[in-house]
């Protein structure tokens, strides 16, 4: 970008709907192929869901990398096992294919997707968004999201050059409010978080 010292409009310093937002996405990731389990073609799948029963309930799912068009695969059969969910496609009947289908993801549209609760979000819903302080003080942008055992840590690439990189921690006593239809979070920094 040519034109970086501009400042910015009234708008994007409030966070007044200026976000510069991605499309939403046509499907979410619900798992990813780690490799085959036995020989008769069902897959080891990494679940990045907090419902790991949803797959009994799809009767299909989509297997796709990044940059590629996914692929739908009717679901023949699911379980849980050793922490992963094992899924049997139709027409991967055998190891060799079930192996050639890691490192996919294993997605479903978004339409599908099970509706989430009050003050819950999607990973895309929160990247991308300006973070400020209750303050008024603008600290940058989401630009990825942790995942701890504890809570989610939200990525914020600061505003100058004495913070590069700013990490949030999603927890109530310092998120004050998220705004998606103005693009912004705004927090309540917590001794020592800045």
């Amino acid at each position: 970008m040519e034109d970086a010292a501009r400042q910015p409009s009234q708008d994007q310093q409030r966070g007044s709907g200026a976000r510069r937002q991605a499309p939403e996405p046509r499907f979410l990731a619900v798992g990813q192929v780690t490799g085959a389990h036995g020989i008769l073609g069902e897959i080891k799948v990494t679940i990045l869901t907090e419902d790991p029963q949803r797959f009994d309930r799809l009767s299909r799912v989509w297997l796709g990398r990044d940059e590629q068009e996914p692929i739908p695969w009717p679901l023949e059969g699911f379980r849980l096992h050793k922490g992963r969910a094992l899924l049997k496609l139709k027409g991967c009947d055998d190891r060799s294919m079930a192996e050639s289908l890691r490192p996919n993801l294993v997605l479903i549209p978004l339409k599908e997707a099970i509706p989430l609760e009050e003050d819950e979000y999607y990973e895309h819903q929160i990247v991308g968004l300006e973070v400020w302080t209750a303050g008024g003080e603008r600290l940058g942008e989401i630009e990825d999201i942790l995942y701890t055992g504890a809570n989610e840590v939200y990525i914020v690439r600061g505003e100058t050059p004495d913070r590069k990189e700013i990490l949030i921690p999603a927890i109530e006593e310092v998120i004050v409010e998220i705004d998606l239809e103005a693009g912004r979070l705004t927090i309540e920094p917590l001794e020592g978080l800045l």
